[in-house]
């Protein structure tokens, strides 16, 4: 019985040691397990992260140039209307607004009292002639008379004054009949232009007098009509250029430069430059036949100094500076970036044109570009829309002077 109690201990005792094993060997290889994962993940924490960034294709075209200025816009021309004579106004021809012709009638002024002087004035026309019918007579009758010695020569020549002076009082009287005949003329007020009457601030019955300050009515010329718009001076030399080689183009936008309103073309420079601002005001013209420019309106105008022809573009926003100048970063082929040093030509709105560094099909980066360096892994989250002439929109950028298309 002792037998075989010793022998069922040796059999536990067998089974404990051999479940101890089991269990250190699967701690062992818990534990390994456990490391080599650890391992694992600080491999992968240490290894570089792909950065999502924005991305857009460098493109070649052609990028007008423009030149941008607020202006404001100016009647071709302007007359305020008033009396050249004293009257009571008898008709008003015009609706406050509307168009009008020129030598299309305004404003008739009652033009009897002229009337009235003139016949008083033909009728003293009329007596002088006779006067000095009878006088001419006279001094050929003591004309003849001068051979015989029948009449001295001082009454001859005190005659031939006599008939002088009746033929200057005849002049006179025709010289006063013209006047009072143009005051007649003046009486029928008519337009000086083609133009648009404004607000009218006289009605029929009124008097006028030609000493009044007030106009009777401002008449402007809208069609065409003009914007007045200042630039620095060192864009003056460029522009001049390109004007001795044609027409230059200029669109007018409106205040917050996002409506174009006309186009036309530029008219001219001002002969002197403003020392207080250092800029030099140009003159455009637009035919304006809708009627969209209205005068002392405050206007964008762009002015197209030329076009570049097949340019390399990229997004403005994919440019940036740094201690080696401007550069920007173009996406490899493996998904990795690379700065490359490109010189800027031209800034205009959302695009810039570029030379050097980058050409058209590569990829450069856009947004995100702070969390770059040369060689790091990147993971286009979109694609920029593609940078077309649309998306400069004039006026939105700035024209670089030194860059200018001279």
């Amino acid at each position: 019985m002792i037998d075989s109690f010793q022998k069922y201990s040796r059999a536990a005792q067998l089974r404990v040691a051999i479940l101890g094993t089991l269990v250190t060997a699967c701690a062992i290889s818990l534990g390994c397990s456990s490391a080599a994962d650890s391992k694992q993940q600080k491999a992968q924490a240490a290894g570089p992260h792909a950065v999502s960034v924005a991305v857009a294709p460098v493109l070649r075209q052609d990028i007008p140039v423009y030149l941008n200025g607020l202006g404001s816009v100016t009647a071709f021309n302007t007359a305020n209307i008033k009396s050249r004579v004293d009257g009571q106004i008898m008709r008003v021809n015009f609706r406050e607004g509307q168009d009008v012709r020129e030598g299309d009638l305004l404003i008739e002024i009652d033009s009897r009292p002229y009337e009235v002087m003139v016949e008083q004035m033909q009728a003293q026309l009329f007596k002088d002639q006779a006067s000095l019918r009878d006088a001419k007579l006279n001094l050929d009758r003591y004309t003849a008379l001068i051979p015989s010695g029948s009449i001295a020569q001082q009454t001859v020549d005190t005659q031939k004054a006599t008939v002088d002076q009746l033929d200057g009082q005849v002049r006179t009287d025709q010289a006063q009949i013209d006047s009072a005949k143009l005051n007649i003329t003046y009486c029928h007020i008519t337009a000086p232009f083609n133009g648009r009457v404004g607000l009218r601030q006289v009605d029929p019955g009124n008097i006028v007098h030609a000493a009044d300050t007030n106009p009777m009515l401002i008449l402007t010329q809208l069609q065409p009509i003009a914007v007045i718009f200042p630039l620095p001076e060192n864009n003056l030399q460029a522009i001049a250029e390109n004007m001795k080689q044609s027409t230059l183009e200029v669109e007018a936008y409106d205040w917050d430069n996002k409506v174009k309103l006309a186009t036309g073309k530029l008219l001219t420079i001002d002969n002197e430059i403003d020392p207080t601002t250092a800029t030099a005001k140009l003159k455009a013209v637009f035919d304006n036949k809708d009627n969209k420019l209205w005068p002392n309106l405050f206007v964008n105008a762009h002015l197209l100094l030329e076009t570049r022809k097949n340019s390399t573009v990229v997004p403005t926003a994919a440019v940036l500076r740094g201690p080696q100048g401007t550069f920007v970063y173009a996406v490899n082929a493996d998904k990795t970036v690379q700065d490359k040093v490109v010189n800027v030509a031209l800034t205009q709105g959302d695009i810039t044109v570029v030379t050097g560094g980058v050409d058209p099909g590569d990829t450069v980066v856009t947004d995100g570009q702070d969390k770059l360096q040369r060689g790091s892994r990147i993971e286009p989250r979109n694609s920029a829309p593609s940078t077309g002439a649309g998306s400069s929109k004039p006026g939105s950028g700035n024209f670089s002077a030194g860059s200018s298309g001279s």
